[in-house]
């Protein structure tokens, strides 16, 4: 499919076949059991057939179903192998590509938005786009001032496509639930709707990303490519080349996985201290992997980070309710961690848990804050959704009574993708380091800068304001 299909009875149509092929071919799995095939091999061949129309579809669509598909594909680390690989295919795929939209309609957009003199603005341009994402593509170009940049084309009708899709897939949304383990399907779904009218507004996505360039204009680890020029539906940055992290993932050695993993977290923790934004779309397609100086790939590497179209407005940070907790959680404080979950509204007031219960649950999955160094593994993800998914288990019971606040769902989504990434990578990580540097209330310290923050705010309201806006972006930077 070349054009991203405008009428909703088009795309639901499409949608719609899905479950309905599921069931075909579930239908087809049974006669060949009975036909005498195994079942090991018969699911086999279903999980993979499942998964080809699954990501083909969702990859056709782009809009709202692609975006499902890879908010999915950071996910894939956590299926059990047996039937992971058909999976990590099809999923991989959406990370960096998807069918392009006609040279027609790309130059019809740019002569709506800039003029039509709008080759004025460029001294060479591609037709050919470089990579293709949910809501638009990105072209390659000269700008007319010399630098190499990215041209990202919204595609005509997106919005409309990305409410239809979100639509249509969370009326299925059990039927996807078991692609992983573990996950709620409806309310990823849910919070992607919620998020369309800023994925589409590029100056929204334009304030972003430069506020991320110009915090991390020298950075040694990090790079954000600068917005050049934005309009309704085009955006021109800067042009980064680098590996894209799908490679890394697929080929890269190890040193390049756990430096890419090193740098992803840091850039997790760091991004709201330093920005008060945390960067909420943490696919492999949206990193890459440079070289700390130019042309010296044999040195040190840095994280370049693309796409800021979806983003969460922290002006204090990550909640400092977060590292109190965790801290708490790994020191063993069971009824601390309880009083403060159930004051933050993870525990609702008509629910009554056990403390030691709920230490229990949340101990495993904060393994990796533990220790120096940890490696992600795919072996160590499945163990963590197969103890959650399991109706048997203690954890899985635990688990269906505690409740997610409004507040924090995009910041979990995120942390369990960008922990999904780190799976995929295989990477191992100091993340001890980042929250301790970055994470607001992981040290024991904070709260004494809390009190001291709260005792100036009875002194002086406006002065406090300042204070605390440094304390929270500045004294985390200090501590690294």
């Amino acid at each position: 499919m070349s054009d991203l299909p405008r009428k909703a009875v088009t795309r639901t149509a499409k949608l719609a076949a899905l479950p309905l092929g599921i069931a075909g071919r579930a239908t087809w799995g049974l006669g060949k059991r009975i036909g005498g095939k195994s079942a090991e091999i018969v699911g086999r061949e279903l999980q993979q057939r499942t998964a080809e129309q699954l990501f083909k579809v969702l990859g056709e669509l782009k809009g709202g179903a692609m975006k499902f598909g890879q908010a999915l594909s950071v996910f894939e680390s956590a299926l059990p192998e047996e039937i992971a690989g058909p999976y990590r295919a099809a999923l991989t795929k959406l990370q960096e590509a998807a069918p392009p939209m006609p040279t027609a309609t790309v130059h019809s957009v740019l002569g709506e938005r800039l003029g039509e003199d709008w080759r004025e603005y460029f001294l060479e341009f591609e037709d050919k786009p470089a990579a293709a994402a949910s809501i638009g593509q990105v072209h390659r170009a000269v700008w007319h001032d010399g630098r190499e940049v990215a041209v990202k084309v919204q595609y005509p009708g997106a919005g409309e496509a990305l409410l239809s899709d979100l639509t249509q897939l969370s009326r299925f949304a059990k039927l996807l639930g078991p692609l992983i383990p573990g996950m709620d399907i409806k309310p990823l779904i849910t919070e992607l709707r919620d998020r369309v009218s800023e994925e589409l507004d590029y100056e929204l996505e334009s304030q972003a990303q430069q506020e991320h360039a110009r915090e991390f204009a020298d950075d040694p680890d990090v790079f954000v490519p600068e917005v050049l020029h934005q309009s309704e539906k085009v955006l021109v940055t800067e042009w980064i080349d680098g590996i894209p992290l799908s490679e890394v993932i697929a080929d890269g050695t190890e040193e390049q996985r756990d430096r890419a993993g090193q740098l992803l977290a840091r850039f997790l923790f760091s991004g709201p201290a330093r920005t008060g934004l945390l960067h909420a779309d943490p696919h492999p397609g949206n990193f890459r992997l440079l070289p700390a100086d130019e042309g010296d790939e044999d040195g040190e590497w840095k994280l370049g980070v693309l796409d800021f179209g979806t983003v969460d407005r922290l002006p204090g940070g990550l909640p400092s309710t977060i590292g109190h907790s965790l801290r708490m959680t790994l020191e063993g404080e069971a009824e601390a961690v309880y009083e403060l979950l159930r004051g933050e509204g993870f525990v609702k007031d008509d629910i009554e848990l056990d403390p030691d219960a709920v230490l229990e649950y949340l101990l495993p999955i904060i393994e990796p804050a533990d220790a120096d160094a940890f490696t992600f593994t795919r072996d160590w993800i499945r163990s963590q959704a197969a103890r959650i998914a399991d109706p048997r288990s203690p954890a899985h019971q635990l688990g269906k009574q505690l409740n997610l606040p409004p507040s924090y769902l995009l910041i979990h989504r995120v942390t369990l993708s960008t922990i999904g990434v780190l799976c995929q990578l295989g990477a191992t990580v100091r993340l001890r380091d980042e929250l301790e540097s970055w994470l607001p209330g992981f040290l024991a310290s904070d709260e004494t800068t809390v009190a001291a923050e709260d005792e100036t705010t009875i002194a002086d309201e406006d002065e406090a304001e300042d204070a605390d806006t440094v304390g929270r972006k500045g004294g985390s930077v200090a501590r690294a």
